[in-house]
């Protein structure tokens, strides 16, 4: 039978492509391709083992401060060293949870006012 094997992109409109992508590959770190996008492996080091597929209620307060009518989650491998360097670029972070059974996570703004929640996942029990 055929069915969905995974997310296969993120795609969406921005109202300046080239100085966003510039700002995900400078405050973010995404190797930005000259064709103006990224490909994210499923296999890269510390990946998490899925991706997330969650429709929200439409007045939802959850992607606040943001207006926009989606979020974007990005896993990380070290959130300390992933905040502070964001911070550093002058990016404030304005929420954390480090308390969270899920894992540790952050939340930002990118310049178009998208929610990036950032993600550290639980180690899973030795």
């Amino acid at each position: 039978m055929a069915r969905i094997t995974g997310v296969g992109g993120i795609f969406f409109t921005s109202p300046d492509p080239k100085n966003l992508s510039t700002w995900y590959r400078e405050v973010l770190g995404i190797e930005v391709q000259d064709w103006g996008g990224s490909l994210l492996r499923y296999d890269a080091p510390n990946h998490p083992p899925f991706v997330a597929w969650n429709p929200f209620p439409e007045k939802a307060d959850y992607f606040a401060p943001s207006t926009r009518p989606f979020m974007i989650n990005f896993a990380v491998d070290d959130m300390d060293g992933f905040v502070s360097r964001v911070e550093a670029m002058g990016v404030a972070i304005f929420a954390r949870d480090d308390e969270s059974p899920y894992g540790r996570f952050a939340w930002l703004l990118d310049p178009d006012g998208t929610k990036i929640e950032l993600w550290q996942p639980k180690k899973p029990a030795a």
